[in-house]
């Protein structure tokens, strides 16, 4: 049996897209087996155990968290190395170009015969990911020289590597959602609890967002739109980040501070029926590299507004699939909250032409035969 590599900063239980996006994909791929080196991001997790169909081996670093990733780059090296000479790897797979992307290339460099794989999932700015490589940035470069077949996620993520020098085959293979979990549905009693927990009356318009709480999610942006909105527009907060008790303040200083509410942590398998209670998804990018919540939302029958930054435009068509408004312009968010309240069959239809979209072409099952037959192809 062909056998794969994968290097990835985070895994299983620690779980963002990327690792939802592994995960669904080698669970569909039965001809081959995968391995996987990761972080233990908190020192906790098992050295090694199989989940789902990847075998994950965790590198124990000399601390934990956010710079355990760091070490990750070269302590993996001798434990891949290990692993190759043991079950000959057909290729490796490079998670994102950060932290793993350092660790597949040190590899690649002494075992240069090994077709690499470079996955692009990043959803921060060019440039931000360019000061953050600092002096490292030409070793960086190389990540993208010296891989043979790239994957990204969306066409604005496949420009970026062409930016960055590579030359060769790319395919734009975007994330998937999980269909069944987002279009099942829930009782009126459960939906009814819910709204009941987070009082929401009638006549209330709640727009929903899932979000980590960073600069880039421009979430400060749409409480600044509230004061903007009706009384009765309220903003619901599903995730956790540094930015909480600034957000926080803004609302209070704001005096809004009891029409934005956070949720916190909210487990994947529940974000649903937070969307079927919510009325318009909101996340007014500065960046993205795809944004998987946007085709959650519209998979669960939930009209978008979002901006037409990174890979939005390749899944979202202005008053078709969604509604763009400008990035960092709260007067904006406000207007296109508005048309949606206002306007019932613009929201009809882009309830419609939203959920048509999520279901036909980002079902998992697509996702991962495009994965096998268009880059693992080269094993």
């Amino acid at each position: 049996m062909k056998k794969i590599l994968i290097f990835s900063t985070a895994y299983y239980p620690f779980v963002g897209g990327a690792e939802v996006a592994v995960k669904e994909i080698t669970d569909r791929t039965a001809d081959i087996e995968f391995h996987m080196l990761t972080v233990n991001l908190d020192g906790k997790q098992k050295k090694y155990e199989k989940v789902g169909e990847v075998h994950v081996h965790r590198i124990s670093t000399v601390t934990v968290g956010k710079f355990g990733k760091y070490f990750f780059t070269l302590a993996s090296l001798p434990k891949a190395l290990s692993l190759h000479r043991k079950h000959q790897f057909c290729a490796i797979w490079s998670i994102m170009a950060s932290y793993s992307g350092f660790a597949a290339l040190f590899f690649k460099i002494l075992r240069p015969q090994v077709p690499f794989i470079l996955t692009l999932q990043e959803g921060d700015p060019f440039e931000y990911i360019k000061r953050r490589t600092g002096i490292l940035y030409p070793l960086f470069v190389q990540i993208f020289k010296r891989a043979t077949i790239v994957q990204s996620i969306s066409h604005y993520l496949a420009g970026l590597a062409q930016k960055m020098g590579y030359k060769g085959e790319i395919h734009v293979i975007p994330n998937g959602v999980d269909v069944p979990l987002f279009t099942t549905g829930y009782s009126e009693q459960e939906l009814g609890a819910l709204r009941w927990e987070l009082h929401k009356e009638t006549g209330d318009v709640f727009l929903v967002t899932t979000s980590r709480l960073v600069v880039k999610n421009g979430l400060a942006d749409v409480i600044k739109a509230l004061p903007l909105l009706s009384d009765r527009v309220k903003f619901l907060v599903l995730g956790i980040g540094e930015l909480e008790h600034e957000l926080r303040a803004l609302a209070h200083d704001l005096g809004i501070e009891k029409r934005v509410m956070f949720a916190g942590f909210i487990p994947y398998k529940d974000i649903p029926k937070y969307l079927y209670i919510s009325d318009i998804f909101i996340r007014p990018s500065l960046s993205e590299g795809m944004g998987n919540s946007f085709i959650e939302a519209m998979a669960s029958g939930v009209p978008v507004i979002a901006t037409p930054v990174g890979g939005i435009p390749d899944f979202l068509r202005d008053q078709e699939t969604g509604l763009f408004c400008k990035v960092h312009d709260p007067e904006s968010i406000a207007k296109a909250v508005n048309k949606l309240i206002d306007d019932q069959a613009l929201r009809d239809k882009l309830i419609t032409n939203g959920r048509t979209l999520a279901l036909s072409r980002y079902d998992w099952n697509d996702i991962a035969r495009d994965m096998r037959e268009k880059v693992f192809k080269i094993c």
